[in-house]
Protein backbone atom coordinates (compact mmCIF):
# COMPACT_ATOMS: atom_id res chain seq x y z
CA UNK A 1 0.00 0.00 0.00
CA UNK A 2 1.52 3.77 -1.13
CA UNK A 3 1.73 5.70 1.99
CA UNK A 4 0.69 8.78 0.23
CA UNK A 5 -2.92 9.98 -1.56
CA UNK A 6 -4.01 12.27 -4.20
CA UNK A 7 -4.97 15.57 -2.41
CA UNK A 8 -7.89 18.17 -4.42
CA UNK A 9 -9.20 21.10 -3.15
CA UNK A 10 -11.61 23.25 -5.16
CA UNK A 11 -14.45 25.65 -3.84
CA UNK A 12 -16.89 27.43 -6.02
CA UNK A 13 -14.78 29.98 -7.25
CA UNK A 14 -11.68 28.33 -7.51
CA UNK A 15 -9.44 24.95 -7.49
CA UNK A 16 -7.03 25.86 -4.36
CA UNK A 17 -4.85 22.76 -3.86
CA UNK A 18 -3.68 19.87 -6.01
CA UNK A 19 -1.15 17.91 -4.57
CA UNK A 20 0.29 14.37 -2.92
CA UNK A 21 -0.46 14.26 0.87
CA UNK A 22 0.50 12.24 3.49
CA UNK A 23 -2.83 13.20 5.31
CA UNK A 24 -5.11 15.73 5.66
CA UNK A 25 -6.99 16.46 8.42
CA UNK A 26 -10.54 17.16 7.92
CA UNK A 27 -12.97 19.18 9.92
CA UNK A 28 -15.92 16.76 9.88
CA UNK A 29 -19.57 17.91 10.45
CA UNK A 30 -19.56 14.42 13.05
CA UNK A 31 -16.25 15.16 13.93
CA UNK A 32 -12.44 15.55 12.92
CA UNK A 33 -10.73 13.32 11.02
CA UNK A 34 -7.80 12.39 9.51
CA UNK A 35 -7.40 10.30 6.41
CA UNK A 36 -4.42 8.97 4.56
CA UNK A 37 -3.28 6.26 2.29
CA UNK A 38 -5.87 3.02 2.22
CA UNK A 39 -8.59 4.72 3.78
CA UNK A 40 -11.85 3.21 3.57
CA UNK A 41 -14.20 5.07 0.73
CA UNK A 42 -16.31 7.52 2.96
CA UNK A 43 -17.95 10.54 1.81
CA UNK A 44 -18.65 13.47 4.64
CA UNK A 45 -20.12 17.04 4.95
CA UNK A 46 -17.39 19.55 6.31
CA UNK A 47 -18.38 21.85 9.15
CA UNK A 48 -16.50 25.15 8.95
CA UNK A 49 -12.87 24.89 10.54
CA UNK A 50 -9.13 24.44 9.45
CA UNK A 51 -8.18 21.32 6.99
CA UNK A 52 -4.74 20.74 7.06
CA UNK A 53 -2.78 18.71 4.39
CA UNK A 54 0.56 17.47 5.23
CA UNK A 55 2.90 16.56 2.61
CA UNK A 56 6.50 16.45 1.17
CA UNK A 57 6.58 20.43 0.33
CA UNK A 58 5.23 20.45 4.17
CA UNK A 59 2.16 21.65 5.65
CA UNK A 60 -0.49 23.86 4.17
CA UNK A 61 -3.52 25.14 6.08
CA UNK A 62 -7.08 25.95 4.95
CA UNK A 63 -10.03 27.52 6.19
CA UNK A 64 -13.51 26.16 5.33
CA UNK A 65 -17.33 27.02 5.80
CA UNK A 66 -18.75 23.13 4.84
CA UNK A 67 -19.08 21.30 1.96
CA UNK A 68 -18.26 17.79 1.07
CA UNK A 69 -15.16 15.32 1.39
CA UNK A 70 -14.85 12.46 -0.87
CA UNK A 71 -12.36 9.58 0.80
CA UNK A 72 -10.83 6.51 -1.19
CA UNK A 73 -7.76 4.77 -0.63
CA UNK A 74 -5.61 6.64 -3.48
CA UNK A 75 -7.51 9.82 -3.11
CA UNK A 76 -9.19 12.71 -1.03
CA UNK A 77 -11.31 15.21 -2.81
CA UNK A 78 -12.97 18.04 -1.21
CA UNK A 79 -14.95 20.44 -2.68
CA UNK A 80 -16.12 23.52 0.03
CA UNK A 81 -18.29 26.27 0.38
CA UNK A 82 -15.99 28.37 0.68
CA UNK A 83 -12.26 27.64 1.31
CA UNK A 84 -9.82 29.99 1.02
CA UNK A 85 -5.74 29.59 2.37
CA UNK A 86 -4.61 30.72 5.90
CA UNK A 87 -2.62 33.55 4.70
CA UNK A 88 -5.97 34.77 2.93
CA UNK A 89 -8.04 35.21 5.90
CA UNK A 90 -7.84 38.37 7.57
CA UNK A 91 -9.94 40.05 10.15
CA UNK A 92 -11.94 41.60 7.54
CA UNK A 93 -13.17 38.33 5.72
CA UNK A 94 -13.85 36.90 8.53
CA UNK A 95 -16.05 39.50 9.68
CA UNK A 96 -17.99 39.44 6.41
CA UNK A 97 -18.36 35.60 6.58
CA UNK A 98 -19.61 36.22 10.50
CA UNK A 99 -21.97 38.93 9.02
CA UNK A 100 -23.87 36.65 6.57
CA UNK A 101 -23.71 33.89 9.22
CA UNK A 102 -25.54 36.13 11.16
CA UNK A 103 -28.29 37.56 8.87
CA UNK A 104 -28.82 33.73 8.06
CA UNK A 105 -29.69 32.75 11.76
CA UNK A 106 -32.13 35.44 11.94
CA UNK A 107 -33.53 34.79 8.88
CA UNK A 108 -33.71 30.95 9.59
CA UNK A 109 -36.88 29.18 10.79
CA UNK A 110 -37.21 28.38 14.47
CA UNK A 111 -36.22 24.53 13.78
CA UNK A 112 -33.35 25.64 11.88
CA UNK A 113 -31.56 27.93 14.49
CA UNK A 114 -29.36 25.83 16.42
CA UNK A 115 -27.63 24.78 12.91
CA UNK A 116 -26.90 28.47 12.39
CA UNK A 117 -25.90 28.91 15.82
CA UNK A 118 -23.04 26.23 15.48
CA UNK A 119 -22.03 27.43 12.11
CA UNK A 120 -21.70 31.45 14.17
CA UNK A 121 -19.77 29.56 17.31
CA UNK A 122 -17.25 27.67 14.80
CA UNK A 123 -16.39 31.22 13.06
CA UNK A 124 -15.97 32.60 16.42
CA UNK A 125 -13.62 29.78 16.85
CA UNK A 126 -11.72 30.08 13.64
CA UNK A 127 -11.09 33.74 14.43
CA UNK A 128 -10.03 33.03 18.23
CA UNK A 129 -7.71 30.22 16.92
CA UNK A 130 -6.49 32.81 14.42
CA UNK A 131 -6.07 35.61 16.99
CA UNK A 132 -8.53 38.01 15.96
CA UNK A 133 -11.74 39.68 18.03
CA UNK A 134 -14.06 37.01 18.26
CA UNK A 135 -17.07 39.73 18.41
CA UNK A 136 -16.17 40.51 15.11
Amino acid sequence: MADTVQFDLVSPERKLASMVATEVQIPGADGDLTAMAGHEPTILSLRPGFLTVKGAAGEEQFVVTGGFAELSADTISVLAEIALPRAEVTPEVLAELVSTATQAHEAAEVDAHHETQKLLADLVHIAEHLGFDAHL
